[in-house]
């Protein structure tokens, strides 16, 4: 009978409304201040790294015949593909530090409420 009415209990917690914490604010600002950056690594890394995938297929002549300017465009397309996932992570770290930057103090001032309770 005991189990029937905690399980009971977890149920109506499911429905019940839920009031926003000050943990779970700032929880959700942490994450609005990285996403820009994870967002731009991401698509950045994705773009470079088929960039390379493609230049590696002209050079090897899976794409083309692997000769003359398909060839060479190949090369190019390898070296800018290498260029952009090695920058990445410092373009990552320069948007990261300047979105944490502008919510520094909401965060600060959402982390010394939770302190001071």
């Amino acid at each position: 009978m005991d189990t029937d009415k905690i399980c009971a209990e977890s149920i109506a917690k499911q429905y019940a409304p839920k009031s926003a914490s000050k943990l779970t604010a700032l929880k959700k600002l942490d994450a609005k201040a990285k996403r820009p950056a994870n967002v731009f690594a991401y698509s950045f890394g994705i773009a470079s790294s088929l960039l390379l995938g493609a230049g590696m297929c002209l050079t090897m002549g899976m794409l083309g015949p692997g000769e003359g300017t398909l060839f060479v465009l190949g090369i190019v397309l390898g070296i800018l593909g290498i260029a952009g996932a090695s920058v990445n992570l410092v373009l990552y770290r320069r948007i990261l530090e300047t979105s944490k930057k502008k919510y520094a103090f909401e965060i600060m001032e959402l982390a010394k409420g939770i302190a001071g309770e």
